[in-house]
């Protein structure tokens, strides 16, 4: 695996013209609350900085497959593509980037007062392994999680059933491809790109 390697960052997600999935994991209050209202409720804290995952496989290593406290439940969120784009425009990157942001104090201040923070992890197989790219996750909070909560869900879905069944086939060695969602990388303009820090010689 080289440098080169895991610094392939792309957005894979499954989506459409108008919509992209992106998941979350919690607890069942806050899961109940959200399938009955179509978004969150009262449960959710607004004030937090709550993280949106594109990936798939990154959300199950992040929740152990649905085993961990509180990520029991696993939630499939549809949102306006439109809204995801205004999210990614907005993006300041969680590790210093001198192409980007020049100065380290610079980067600092726009951390401190951003909206979304975009932090870059390896992607993960259905083993939990490292794989040879990096999965986005996006950290909303502020105006922007106000927004994604009351305008840009589309749909609510919990999905947690799906995810134990496919837990239990690779523990019993049934497991087959065909079982996870088809993922595609995701159309960025080259100011998202840099924006998102993906290079673009590697892209």
């Amino acid at each position: 695996m080289t440098s080169k390697n895991l610094e392939d960052k792309k957005v894979l997600a499954q989506f459409d013209e108008e919509n992209i999935r992106v998941y979350q994991a919690y607890n069942n209050k806050i899961a109940d609350e959200a399938i009955s209202l179509g978004t969150f409720g009262s449960y959710f804290k607004m004030e937090r900085m709550t993280w949106i995952k594109p990936s798939f496989l990154w959300m199950m290593y992040r929740s152990g497959w649905a085993t961990k406290e509180g990520q029991e439940r696993i939630l499939a969120i549809d949102i306006k593509r439109a809204g995801f784009n205004i999210i990614l425009e907005n993006v300041v990157l969680s590790a210093f980037k001198a192409e980007i942001y020049g100065q380290y104090e610079n980067w600092k201040m726009h951390l401190e007062n951003s909206q979304v923070r975009c932090q870059w992890d390896p992607d993960r197989d259905i083993f939990g392994n490292q794989l040879d790219r990096r999965a986005i996750q996006l950290g909303l909070k502020g105006n922007i999680i106000k927004n994604y909560v009351n305008d840009w869900i589309v749909k609510i879905s919990d999905i947690s059933d799906q995810v134990i069944e496919i837990r239990e086939s690779i523990k019993s060695k049934t497991f087959k491809k065909s079982m996870l969602p088809i993922e595609h990388e995701y159309p960025l303009e080259e100011q998202l790109k840099k924006i998102l820090g993906i290079d673009l010689a590697e892209a």
